[in-house]
């Protein structure tokens, strides 16, 4: 007979007992794990269940996975094993065993679950749904992000078509009516294509941000467009500033004293002089 000794205060396992046991150095008795078990999974299921371990086959689509976890588990338990390994949320998932759905509380060895048994894995139909329709949402939103970077491209053009006007109006240039009339026409198309597009999210921020910059060109166009009908005005103007400025710079504005008048002092000692 062997020594109770060994098993450093454990009893020894029963014949009927199913669980084996394997010793660890120094004379532990331990509960023997299958090799190849996930330590994290394994814990977090065995954390609250009882019982040898087993391992589940479940069947993804084209996918195979395998996962360890108590006998005594629920379905549930095998759930959020899975969800890791499929990225499949527990409330997404649809566990079946020999034909039939499997709800979250039962218990793996009371539905006949045994070592090696197999299990088939379905996405629940309403997820699915929800994740294609986001899928189309995306898809729709990549499509208006390029329909509107299209058209800022084709802005960005017309930008420096009118930064040209403004430069040829600021500079007293007269410019044909029909440049005006040509670019505002170009800019208001661009408009036309960005009404077109349907857009959501981001998209429909990106594109609202693109109308509002086309306005301010064709405002900027108006503006240009009533300088330009009257130039000679504004040079007018320009003149007369210099003007002004010129006389400023030689007289009383000036920093130095302007030269004394010889003949206007002349005279008016004279009329002093009369005076008295």
């Amino acid at each position: 007979m062997m020594n109770s000794s060994v098993f450093c205060g454990a009893p020894p396992p029963k014949q009927s007992d199913e669980i084996e046991w394997e010793m660890r150095p120094g004379g532990m008795f331990v509960q023997r794990r299958d090799v190849g078990v996930d330590d994290d999974h394994f814990g977090a299921a065995s954390s609250s269940r009882a019982g040898p371990v087993i391992k589940v086959n479940v069947c993804y689509g084209s996918s195979q996975h395998e996962v360890y976890l108590p006998a005594e588990s629920t379905f549930l338990d095998v759930k959020k094993l899975l969800a890791r390994k499929t990225g499949l949320e527990p409330t997404e998932q649809r566990l079946f065993f020999r034909g039939k759905e499997k709800q979250n509380e039962e218990h793996l060895h009371l539905g006949g679950v045994k070592d090696k048994s197999k299990m088939l894995l379905l996405e629940d139909a309403a997820s699915k749904e929800r994740k294609l329709e986001e899928m189309r949402k995306q898809s729709e939103m990549l499509k208006a992000s390029q329909a509107v970077a299209g058209v800022r491209v084709e802005v960005d053009k017309l930008s420096e078509r009118v930064a040209a006007l403004e430069v040829a109006v600021n500079g007293g240039t007269k410019v044909s009516e029909k440049e005006f009339l040509i670019s505002t026409e170009l800019l208001m198309r661009q408009l036309l294509k960005l009404d077109s597009i349907e857009a959501e999210g981001e998209a429909k921020v990106q594109r609202k941000a693109e109308v509002r910059r086309v306005q301010n060109f064709v405002d900027a166009l108006d503006s240009l467009k009533e300088r330009n009908s009257k130039p000679f005005s504004k040079n007018g103007n320009a003149v007369s500033v210099t003007t002004k400025w010129e006389n400023f710079g030689s007289g009383m504005g000036s920093l130095k004293a302007p030269p004394p008048m010889s003949s206007s002092s002349g005279q008016g000692s004279q009329d002093f002089e009369q005076f008295h």
